[in-house]
Protein backbone atom coordinates (compact mmCIF):
# COMPACT_ATOMS: atom_id res chain seq x y z
CA UNK A 1 0.00 0.00 0.00
CA UNK A 2 2.98 2.60 1.16
CA UNK A 3 4.27 1.78 -2.40
CA UNK A 4 1.12 2.36 -4.44
CA UNK A 5 1.51 6.03 -2.23
CA UNK A 6 5.05 6.75 -3.68
CA UNK A 7 4.32 6.20 -7.20
CA UNK A 8 0.95 8.25 -7.08
CA UNK A 9 3.41 10.99 -5.91
CA UNK A 10 6.16 10.26 -8.60
CA UNK A 11 3.56 9.96 -11.30
CA UNK A 12 1.92 13.91 -10.25
CA UNK A 13 5.62 15.42 -9.91
CA UNK A 14 6.46 14.34 -13.26
CA UNK A 15 3.07 15.31 -15.01
CA UNK A 16 3.47 18.93 -13.20
CA UNK A 17 6.11 20.40 -15.46
CA UNK A 18 4.14 19.92 -18.82
CA UNK A 19 0.89 21.57 -17.30
CA UNK A 20 3.40 24.69 -17.34
CA UNK A 21 4.26 24.47 -21.00
CA UNK A 22 1.10 23.72 -22.45
CA UNK A 23 0.35 27.24 -23.23
CA UNK A 24 3.81 29.08 -24.01
CA UNK A 25 7.64 27.64 -24.91
CA UNK A 26 9.79 28.51 -22.29
CA UNK A 27 13.91 28.89 -22.28
CA UNK A 28 15.60 27.55 -19.50
CA UNK A 29 19.12 28.14 -18.39
CA UNK A 30 21.02 27.17 -16.01
CA UNK A 31 23.51 29.87 -14.26
CA UNK A 32 25.54 28.05 -12.05
CA UNK A 33 25.75 24.65 -10.40
CA UNK A 34 27.94 25.27 -6.95
CA UNK A 35 28.94 22.21 -4.64
CA UNK A 36 27.74 22.98 -1.10
CA UNK A 37 28.52 21.13 2.14
CA UNK A 38 26.53 20.04 5.30
CA UNK A 39 29.02 19.44 8.96
CA UNK A 40 27.53 16.45 10.22
CA UNK A 41 28.61 14.48 13.18
CA UNK A 42 30.81 11.49 10.91
CA UNK A 43 32.10 14.40 8.76
CA UNK A 44 30.85 16.15 5.59
CA UNK A 45 27.43 15.33 3.65
CA UNK A 46 27.87 17.12 -0.42
CA UNK A 47 25.36 18.35 -2.54
CA UNK A 48 24.88 20.48 -5.00
CA UNK A 49 23.01 23.75 -5.31
CA UNK A 50 21.80 25.07 -9.17
CA UNK A 51 20.55 28.44 -9.59
CA UNK A 52 18.03 28.63 -13.13
CA UNK A 53 16.51 31.51 -14.92
CA UNK A 54 12.88 30.37 -16.90
CA UNK A 55 11.59 32.59 -18.98
CA UNK A 56 9.16 33.26 -22.12
CA UNK A 57 10.98 36.20 -24.69
CA UNK A 58 7.87 38.23 -23.63
CA UNK A 59 7.78 39.46 -20.33
CA UNK A 60 7.63 36.30 -18.29
CA UNK A 61 10.55 35.26 -16.17
CA UNK A 62 11.14 33.49 -12.15
CA UNK A 63 14.50 31.95 -11.22
CA UNK A 64 14.20 28.98 -9.08
CA UNK A 65 17.15 27.33 -6.35
CA UNK A 66 17.36 23.52 -6.02
CA UNK A 67 19.60 21.30 -4.08
CA UNK A 68 20.36 17.86 -4.18
CA UNK A 69 22.74 15.02 -4.32
CA UNK A 70 23.22 14.52 -7.99
CA UNK A 71 22.99 17.48 -10.21
CA UNK A 72 20.06 16.37 -12.57
CA UNK A 73 17.61 16.13 -9.69
CA UNK A 74 19.06 19.33 -8.58
CA UNK A 75 18.48 21.01 -12.24
CA UNK A 76 15.01 19.22 -12.25
CA UNK A 77 13.88 20.96 -9.02
CA UNK A 78 15.00 24.62 -9.58
CA UNK A 79 13.43 24.56 -12.96
CA UNK A 80 10.13 23.42 -11.10
CA UNK A 81 10.03 25.77 -8.39
CA UNK A 82 11.28 28.85 -11.32
CA UNK A 83 8.28 27.60 -13.48
CA UNK A 84 5.59 27.93 -10.62
CA UNK A 85 7.49 31.57 -9.74
CA UNK A 86 6.96 32.81 -13.12
CA UNK A 87 5.86 36.54 -13.44
CA UNK A 88 4.63 38.95 -15.85
CA UNK A 89 7.38 42.24 -16.08
CA UNK A 90 6.64 45.81 -17.83
CA UNK A 91 9.07 45.77 -20.43
CA UNK A 92 8.51 48.63 -23.09
CA UNK A 93 9.55 46.98 -26.57
CA UNK A 94 13.05 45.78 -26.60
CA UNK A 95 13.87 47.95 -22.99
CA UNK A 96 12.44 48.81 -20.15
CA UNK A 97 10.15 52.16 -19.23
CA UNK A 98 12.98 53.67 -17.23
CA UNK A 99 15.79 53.18 -14.51
CA UNK A 100 15.39 51.22 -11.71
CA UNK A 101 17.94 49.75 -8.42
CA UNK A 102 17.13 46.14 -7.43
CA UNK A 103 18.89 44.71 -3.74
CA UNK A 104 18.90 41.91 -2.37
CA UNK A 105 21.78 41.08 0.36
CA UNK A 106 25.01 42.64 -0.52
CA UNK A 107 23.98 42.37 -4.82
CA UNK A 108 22.69 45.59 -6.10
CA UNK A 109 21.74 45.78 -10.07
CA UNK A 110 21.02 49.14 -11.59
CA UNK A 111 18.94 48.81 -14.77
CA UNK A 112 18.88 51.43 -17.34
CA UNK A 113 16.91 51.69 -20.96
CA UNK A 114 18.90 51.91 -23.95
CA UNK A 115 17.93 53.19 -27.58
CA UNK A 116 17.28 50.30 -29.87
CA UNK A 117 20.64 48.47 -31.26
CA UNK A 118 22.91 49.08 -27.88
CA UNK A 119 22.26 45.57 -26.97
CA UNK A 120 22.40 43.69 -23.72
CA UNK A 121 25.35 45.06 -21.83
CA UNK A 122 25.33 43.05 -18.96
CA UNK A 123 27.69 40.45 -17.14
CA UNK A 124 26.61 36.73 -16.18
CA UNK A 125 23.35 36.19 -14.29
CA UNK A 126 22.16 40.02 -15.26
CA UNK A 127 22.57 39.00 -19.23
CA UNK A 128 20.84 35.67 -18.38
CA UNK A 129 17.90 36.99 -17.03
CA UNK A 130 17.49 40.02 -19.54
CA UNK A 131 17.75 37.37 -22.37
CA UNK A 132 15.36 35.41 -20.68
CA UNK A 133 12.66 38.15 -20.12
CA UNK A 134 13.07 39.15 -23.93
CA UNK A 135 14.88 42.27 -23.15
CA UNK A 136 17.01 42.80 -26.24
CA UNK A 137 18.48 46.50 -25.28
CA UNK A 138 19.58 47.52 -21.53
CA UNK A 139 22.65 49.04 -19.80
CA UNK A 140 22.98 47.39 -16.49
CA UNK A 141 25.47 47.70 -13.76
CA UNK A 142 25.92 45.15 -11.06
CA UNK A 143 27.56 46.40 -7.89
CA UNK A 144 28.15 45.19 -4.03
CA UNK A 145 28.44 41.35 -3.91
CA UNK A 146 28.67 39.07 -6.80
CA UNK A 147 27.36 36.53 -5.48
CA UNK A 148 25.29 34.86 -8.61
CA UNK A 149 22.04 33.93 -6.62
CA UNK A 150 21.96 37.08 -5.42
CA UNK A 151 22.83 39.41 -7.99
CA UNK A 152 19.63 37.46 -9.96
CA UNK A 153 17.41 38.22 -7.23
CA UNK A 154 18.65 41.33 -7.11
CA UNK A 155 17.68 42.05 -10.82
CA UNK A 156 14.27 40.26 -10.47
CA UNK A 157 14.01 42.27 -7.76
CA UNK A 158 14.61 45.52 -10.12
CA UNK A 159 11.99 44.04 -12.74
CA UNK A 160 9.59 43.45 -10.03
CA UNK A 161 9.54 47.62 -9.56
CA UNK A 162 9.14 48.75 -13.02
CA UNK A 163 6.18 50.14 -13.85
CA UNK A 164 4.54 50.86 -17.05
CA UNK A 165 4.30 54.29 -19.01
CA UNK A 166 0.95 54.47 -19.05
CA UNK A 167 0.70 53.20 -15.23
CA UNK A 168 3.12 56.18 -14.57
CA UNK A 169 1.44 58.88 -16.76
CA UNK A 170 -1.54 58.28 -14.88
CA UNK A 171 0.12 58.53 -11.44
CA UNK A 172 1.70 61.74 -11.96
CA UNK A 173 -0.70 63.35 -13.88
CA UNK A 174 1.23 63.57 -17.24
CA UNK A 175 0.81 63.01 -21.25
CA UNK A 176 2.09 59.62 -22.02
CA UNK A 177 4.11 61.29 -24.41
CA UNK A 178 5.84 63.04 -22.08
CA UNK A 179 7.42 60.04 -20.59
CA UNK A 180 8.23 57.95 -23.29
CA UNK A 181 11.79 57.65 -23.78
CA UNK A 182 13.80 60.09 -25.42
CA UNK A 183 13.84 57.83 -28.84
CA UNK A 184 10.19 57.19 -29.04
CA UNK A 185 9.23 60.90 -28.38
CA UNK A 186 9.82 62.03 -31.99
CA UNK A 187 7.75 59.48 -33.90
CA UNK A 188 4.70 60.63 -35.86
CA UNK A 189 2.29 57.85 -35.14
CA UNK A 190 2.90 57.79 -31.41
CA UNK A 191 3.18 53.58 -30.76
Amino acid sequence: MADTKQRTKKDRKSEAPASYEAGFELEEKTIEIRRVSKVVQGGRRFAFRVTVVVGDHSGQVAAGVGKATTVPEAIRKATTRARKQLRRMNVYGGTIPHAVIGRVGGSVVLLKPASPGTGVIAGGGVRAVMQAVGVRDILTKSMGSGNIHNVVMATLDALDQLKSVDEQARMRGKDVKELKPFWDRGKKNGS
